[in-house]
């Protein structure tokens, strides 16, 4: 379990060694606070040993981590702390991550999530259980724990940060939910209702999103399309888009909303992710990393080719029907190596079973590709001219005919 030396997490770890649970303990060493924090280090360090629990040590240049990557002390720790304990959890084989989180603290939360804006999950509190992080203090108070810690003789480290306002979560703590204690003495058990009521309607929406979803998104390989004409069906639309959209890593909702309306080719970015709005869908990608400078060789009597893509070539003696995952060529027409290589405007090819050529910016058209589409598209060729539009139509001068002498069967799984 995760444990500071506070108070909260030392009640926890209490609590798990009088149960005679099995399990280990994980302390961070920020080093913030000087001397203090290898107090706790040691304090931690100390009583783990005086009770034969199994205890891991990580020391964190927290400061510098946040200068580097521009961060708040707050975030960086955080960052820092999860990352460590998630590895912890694999290299060690431990089924679950204990932290001593308790009603206080998710109050704190919601107020914070409230301020800053939020939808409906954001004032659900924290979740008892989030992937392997479970927190079993959740449904009691800061005054439970406190007065289970004078009881029982648990011994703690304090914090002096905490005594600081300079943090939000503790100017909420001094400056307003002590006022609102104050004003209600039964705030803790009206908001752990609250709480309740408010997870129940996040519950529904969940339902209703995933019922809706099925009608409005289809799924097509790595991309997701919302289709317009079904989402504008939906009086409250712009409810159901942050439902889908929430977890990408988008925050300019506004301009989300917009983009409904806006002129097909219109693009929002989050970190990793794109929302492209072409004619009547939005369509949802992941962030292009090729560029379309990206160009590999494919040398020849090789049997497979595994780069962006992977390639199957193998000699056959005839010819069955060419189908979107494989084609028939010439063998002999073709200079090697080969390239792939993106398209690029300008490129043109001749359709198998067409006469003449077409430009590969008309073909994308009519086949109605959007631009995410177009930009992920691949091109086989041969000294610059196309053998493939890779997955989508051959071109009719390497293709392998009765006459053909080495047929070539060319396949992309």
């Amino acid at each position: 379990m995760a444990t500071s030396g506070g108070i909260d997490s030392m009640v926890l770890v209490h609590l798990l060694h009088q149960l005679k649970y099995d399990f280990a303990v994980a302390h961070c060493n920020f080093q913030l606070r000087g001397e203090e924090s290898d107090g706790d280090e040691a304090f931690v360090t100390s009583f783990c040993n005086e009770r034969q629990i199994e205890v891991f040590i990580q020391k964190f240049d927290a400061a510098k981590f946040a200068e580097d990557y521009k961060l708040s002390i707050q975030l960086a720790a955080r960052k820092l702390r999860y990352g460590w304990f998630y590895e912890l959890l694999d290299k060690e084989h431990f089924d679950y991550l204990l932290t001593a989180h308790h009603l206080d603290d998710s109050l704190e939360t919601f107020l914070i999530n409230l301020s800053r804006g939020t939808g409906l999950d954001g004032l659900t509190g924290i979740p008892n259980q989030n992937d392997r992080i479970i927190r079993p203090l959740l449904s009691f108070s800061r005054i439970d724990i406190e007065l289970y810690a004078k009881s029982n003789v648990v011994n703690w480290r304090e914090d002096s940060s905490n005594a600081s306002d300079k943090y939000l979560r503790n100017k909420l703590r001094h400056d307003v939910v002590l006022v609102l204690k104050e004003l209600h003495p039964n705030l803790l058990a009206s908001f752990e209702n609250t709480l309740e009521h408010l997870k129940q309607a996040q519950s529904l929406v969940d339902d209703a999103s995933k019922l809706v979803y099925k009608i409005v998104v289809k799924e097509e390989k790595n991309l997701l399309k919302f289709q317009l004409q079904e989402l504008l069906k939906l009086p409250n639309y712009k409810a159901y888009l942050f439902q889908w959209l929430k977890n990408y890593g988008f925050t300019a909702w506004d301009d989300i909303y917009n983009l409904v309306e806006a002129q097909s080719g219109k693009q929002i970015f989050s970190e990793h992710y794109c929302l492209l709005k072409d004619r009547d869908c939005l369509i949802l990608s992941l962030k292009e990393e090729a560029t379309a400078t990206d160009v590999y060789l494919i040398d020849k009597n090789v049997s497979q080719v595994n780069i962006s893509l992977k390639f199957e070539f193998c000699n056959v003696g005839d010819i069955s029907e060419s189908n979107s995952n494989s084609i028939f060529v010439d063998e002999e027409k073709l200079l090697f190596p080969l390239v792939l290589r993106r398209w690029q405007e300008g490129d043109f090819f001749y359709p198998a079973g067409m006469l003449g050529k077409k430009k590969v910016s008309k073909y994308f058209k009519d086949e109605k590709l959007s631009l995410i589409e177009k930009s992920n598209q691949w091109l086989l060729c041969s000294d610059n001219q196309i053998i493939w539009i890779v997955g989508m139509r051959q071109d009719e001068r390497f293709k392998a005919t009765s006459n053909t002498t080495k047929i070539l069967k060319i396949t992309i799984q």
